[in-house]
């Protein structure tokens, strides 16, 4: 027996995709609950820190639930993409400065401060993941 419904086709984007949403909503509120780890590795040479915490915090709450919507997926993805680069800076900042208090316990200063390096290539990986929903997939869902 034919059915002449569309058939619901398997989308890899999917669970990736809410957890990405989830990840950038609850890093943008973290902006707001707990701001000064935030202003400590914004760059000095930078003003506002605090103003500048609160801004990336709302963008990144505005975009992670923007790429939820099939609509704004797209334009969201692409903003995503840009905020990564433009805080990017803030995580060399974090590196190669003394931003602040290693949470950890001392005999762990080596796997902080080797988390922080880490933490630079991943930010590629954090772009490639976002660049997944910004690009132009209309061709594909034809």
């Amino acid at each position: 027996m034919r059915s002449d419904a569309p058939r619901a086709r398997s989308d890899p984007h999917g669970p990736l995709l809410y957890l990405m949403s989830l990840l950038y909503v609850i890093a943008g509120v973290a902006h707001f609950l707990a701001p000064t780890p935030f202003e400590r590795i914004v760059p000095r040479e930078l003003p506002a820190p605090r103003a500048l915490v609160y801004l990336s915090g709302l963008v990144e709450i505005a975009l992670g639930i923007g790429v939820l919507i099939p609509r704004t997926r797209q334009m969201s993805a692409k903003g995503l993409v840009l905020l990564l680069l433009a805080v990017f800076p803030a995580n060399v900042n974090m590196a190669v400065r003394d931003v602040g208090p290693n949470p950890l316990p001392e005999r762990a200063e080596r796997l902080y401060d080797a988390a922080l390096w880490i933490r630079l290539p991943l930010q590629g990986v954090l772009i490639a993941w976002a660049w997944w929903y910004a690009r132009d997939d209309s061709a594909e869902s034809a």
